[in-house]
């Protein structure tokens, strides 16, 4: 039977009437062997009923985590933050966790996962990082943008095989301290930003900076990811 993987949708930034996810997410899951199933923004108390009828959590992309969620004042680049997407998808991670559910997240899903732990962020890498690479260049999805490394003794460094991998980029926020039980294990080579974090007490619990999600059907070769998150799913 193959197992359920929870992928949450985002709020619409443009229709107040609609949610939106691209349908990378779902065919990746899809491809690796998972059945994906959408978690829409809902009550923050229903978390712990909906991980109970999934066997793993995809925390997908989207627009900014409210800064007050991490006690700090909101800078002007921050933009498209939804906060009943924050507080659900916050309660989902910190269940999750809790649970020793597996758990996969993803650019914002990632930010998502460091401020449910306690962490912060960096609010805006050209403001506050001068000197920093463009983390959110105009290019294709499928376009990759600069190089990572990634600490060799890590689940991720296991799972793509490689200690340095060229990947796409689209955010302009970080992750800055690091949450509760997190470790970081991968940053971008030219400027050190933090590119993946995990949690090594946990059975499956990874984040990515990039979107391994677009290449599904094209070039560089990150099913891997998905395929390790289905794996860690279907285990009894």
């Amino acid at each position: 039977m193959r197992p359920l993987i929870g992928i949450t949708i985002s709020c619409d930034d443009h229709r107040a009437t609609h949610f939106s996810l691209r349908q990378d997410y779902v065919r990746a899951v899809e491809k690796a062997g998972g059945l994906p199933v959408v978690l829409a923004p809902g009550a923050p108390e229903d978390a712990s009923a909906l991980l109970g009828r999934i066997d793993a959590l995809l925390l997908t992309g989207g627009g900014d985590v409210d800064p007050s969620l991490y006690g700090e004042e909101r800078h002007a680049s921050v933009a498209y933050v939804h906060p009943e997407r924050d507080v659900f998808e916050m309660a989902l991670a910190r269940n999750a966790l809790e649970r020793d559910q597996p758990l996969l997240a993803i650019c914002r899903g990632q930010q998502v996962l460091n401020v449910a732990t306690g962490g912060t962020l960096v609010q805006d890498i050209p403001s506050s990082l001068p000197g920093a690479d463009n983390h959110d260049p105009a290019r294709e999805r499928w376009e990759l943008s600069h190089e990572v490394r990634i600490r060799p003794d890590t689940r991720l460094a296991r799972i793509l095989g490689r200690d340095r991998v060229a990947v796409n980029s689209f955010h302009h926020q970080a992750v800055k301290d690091l949450g509760r039980g997190l470790e970081a294990t991968a940053w971008s080579v030219d400027d050190d930003v933090v590119e993946a974090v995990e949690a090594p007490g946990k059975t499956f619990a990874l984040g990515v900076q990039w979107h391994p999600e677009s290449f599904w059907n094209r070039g560089a070769d990150f099913a891997p990811l998905f395929e390790a998150l289905v794996a860690a799913a279907a285990r009894p």
